[in-house]
């Protein structure tokens, strides 16, 4: 059967041409077992109405959906990885597939990840684990739960292959990932047409962009005042997402330019880590020695990037608006900040922004002084209940008296829906969390027994409390 009548395919990206893109064949994969089948981002773009074999059909064979492009593109970028720029990189393990509408018009992407070899694979299998598929699932979901602006593991495939890791017991099950996103023109797309001093790639990119996600910037006519606009966009979003993270207790671990995307969106989710304490100098990748990319050194990451992007966007403009958008990162960065953060407590922002910005400030370094687990605080004091915090296994912090002020700065600010606190998961003792320990704690009996219903629990406790904490995400 076709997908429903709210399903509008669209291909933007493909109609750029192939200085941008390479057709790929999919892999042809020994199993396709079904394991994540994302009906709730489905139905956002018309796809929630498909059958087992034809989700089965396009999500791991990979044959085309109506009307969509007849075939997969492996995409061309470079990007600065740890900051070395590399020039021998692309989509090597993945490929867009389709792009469509969604119900609010929106232009949005379904990309792969361990679907085979393309160009760009090197000496790579183009394959993806099945623990790090499980790993991409989690952490989308536990991210729109917090208030990030993500992609969304659309769909999870187990092929039936061993796969060889260094950083997994081998051999390990192999899978096929499908994710749903806005967008997935990366910073590196722009960066690939500048090594080749190719203004009108640079140009062409801009004038997609506007088409596709900022129709604003479409309102100036020269090239150059349509590239500072691009930019002062995408430091806007750019600086949400830095924002959402840090209110996330989030740290994505490689934040290589290859791995920001115009819209905003964080995606592609390698070493991750929630947060078990606020450690600003904690790390996420283990290849991470210098601490590049820790949780505290993520918003100068996104900074350095947008840095790099402007530098593309010379070849197009002078230098001066593109310094000026820069400059605005810091001030987008505050405000966001300040959003999410409330939002994350469950608070309203006062009329008084340097006042609110304070009592954030001092809340990050009790936290981190104290080293009170995360999840517990946040789940302790979402919506300032003091009563209900003295309840906690992690009252005890409450009561020292460098807390004081903090709790000052609760009575302060007024809750928003303070009736979200009888939502069931909320009056748990403790809180959803997803940390190290808690991933490893269910893929084990994954691993050993193929019981999936620690996965299942999980899923289950992210979505209530998604459902109780309703932070909106663009």
């Amino acid at each position: 059967m076709p997908p429903s009548p709210a399903f509008r395919p669209d291909s933007p990206f493909e109609a750029l041409g192939g200085e941008f893109s390479d057709p790929v064949a999919p892999a042809a994969f020994p199993q396709r077992i079904l394991r994540w089948r994302n009906d709730e981002a489905a139905a956002t773009v018309g796809l929630d109405t498909l059958t087992g074999a034809e989700w089965e059909a396009h999500f791991a064979r990979f044959e085309p959906l109506p009307g969509a492009m007849q075939q997969p593109r492996a995409m061309r970028y470079h990007g600065h990885q740890f900051r070395t720029y590399n020039p021998d990189i692309g989509d090597g393990r993945g490929f867009l597939f389709a792009q469509m509408r969604d119900a609010r018009g929106r232009l949005m992407d379904l990309g792969t990840k361990g679907s085979g070899q393309t160009p760009y694979s090197r000496f790579g299998d183009g394959r993806l684990t099945l623990k790090g598929g499980v790993r991409e699932v989690l952490a989308a979901e536990m991210l729109a739960a917090t208030g990030v602006k993500t992609s969304k593991a659309f769909s999870l495939f187990e092929t039936g292959e061993a796969l060889e890791r260094n950083d997994e017991p081998s051999p390990t099950r192999g899978a096929v990932l499908v994710r749903l996103q806005h967008s997935h023109i990366r910073f590196g797309t722009f960066q690939r047409a500048a090594f080749f001093e190719r203004a009108d790639l640079i140009a062409q990119l801009i004038d997609h962009a506007g088409a596709c996600y900022f129709p604003d910037i479409l309102t100036h006519n020269e090239s150059a005042a349509r590239a500072a606009a691009l930019l002062t966009a995408v430091v806007e979003t750019s600086a949400e997402l830095a924002a959402s993270w840090m209110a996330a207790g989030f740290v994505h671990g490689v934040l290589n330019t290859d791995n920001l995307v115009l819209t905003g969106e964080s995606f592609d989710y390698g070493p991750w880590r929630f947060l078990p304490a606020s450690v600003p100098g904690f790390t996420a990748a283990y290849f991470d020695q210098q601490g590049l990319y820790a949780f505290g050194r993520q918003p100068d990451a996104v900074g350095w990037n947008l840095a790099q992007l402007a530098g593309c966007l010379t070849l197009v403009s002078d230098a001066e608006p593109l310094q000026t958008a820069l400059q605005g990162f810091a001030p987008a960065y505050q405000r966001a900040l300040r959003s999410k953060m409330f939002a994350r407590l469950g608070l309203a922002q006062t009329d008084d922004r340097v006042g609110d910005l304070q009592f954030l400030s001092a809340l990050f370094a009790w936290m981190s002084e104290s080293e009170i687990p995360w999840a517990q605080f946040f789940h302790d004091w979402f919506c300032a209940d003091e009563a209900r915090a003295a309840q906690s296994p992690a009252a005890p912090f409450y009561a020292d008296e460098k807390f004081a002020p903090i709790r000052d700065g609760f009575h302060a600010r007024a809750a928003i829906d303070p009736g979200r606190l009888s939502h069931p998961i909320l009056q748990r003792p403790t809180p959803v969390s997803l940390v190290i320990e808690d991933v490893e704690a269910l893929w084990a009996p994954i691993a050993e027994t193929d019981d999936w219903s620690a996965f299942q629990a999980k899923i289950a406790d992210i979505r209530a409390l998604k459902d109780a904490l309703k932070i909106a995400v663009a």
